[in-house]
């Protein structure tokens, strides 16, 4: 989330985040602006739709309207079907499916506004591959894929796009994971950031609905 910010500012874009920590939002917006870059943002649940609803206002009060939505918030479990709690496996579906429909359902309204817009929503391959252990995980982003794909047809002749990203392993904190180089093999968050500045390039006839990316060399099995 926070390469995919810095890469829309270094374009020129005024950028909005949001996270459940203030002090985090606090720190990225003062690193953006340390670039030059204009910024501002709001702890924002995305589980809360009054918190996302909140945090979409405040970009519109701030920048005049919402032009890109990315909605990237998301969590990981790694558990059997059996081990894994009715709490936690709501919280993975109300986090990286209800948090993306929050956020759509708050921000494609004020791309109307505007006469278009584009939403990019961070999938998973593991959207298309299920995995033992990963049921719940499983289940958010097949079901992200298909939401994104049924929006996009909703909104195309408003003049917004949809498209989802589905990244491999990415080398970051997400699940627990370490940034290290013993994971150096594995795609950069910079990769994710590339992706969603390529799409926004893409002239106004040209809609790439659904990205696959993943680490061109894995470690061999």
């Amino acid at each position: 989330g926070r390469a995919i910010a810095e890469a829309l500012a270094a374009e020129g874009l005024n950028v909005c985040v949001g996270a459940r920590s203030l002090d985090e939002v606090k720190q990225t917006v003062r690193e953006l602006e340390g670039t030059g870059a204009a910024a501002t943002g709001a702890a924002c649940d995305v589980r809360v739709y009054e918190e996302v609803e909140a945090l979409v206002a405040h970009a519109v009060e701030e920048f005049g309207g919402v032009d890109v939505l990315v909605n990237n918030a998301g969590i990981g479990l790694h558990k059997l079907v059996e081990e894994t709690s009715p709490e936690e496996f709501r919280a993975v579906l109300e986090t990286n499916l209800f948090g993306v429909f929050h956020g759509c359902r708050a921000a494609v309204p004020e791309m109307k506004k505007r006469g278009g817009g584009y939403v990019i929503n961070i999938s998973s391959l593991a959207g298309a591959n299920p995995h033992p252990r990963m049921a719940a995980y499983n289940a958010s982003k097949f079901a992200l894929n298909g939401f994104s794909e049924a929006l996009m047809q909703e909104v195309r002749h408003d003049r917004i796009k949809v498209s989802y990203v589905m990244p491999g392993s990415v080398n970051t904190e997400f699940g627990g994971g370490t940034v290290s180089e013993e994971n150096a093999w594995q795609l950069q968050p910079e990769d994710i950031a590339r992706v969603v500045v390529d799409l926004l390039r893409h002239d106004e006839r040209s809609l790439p609905s659904r990205v696959e990316i993943r680490p061109s060399r894995p470690p061999k099995k």
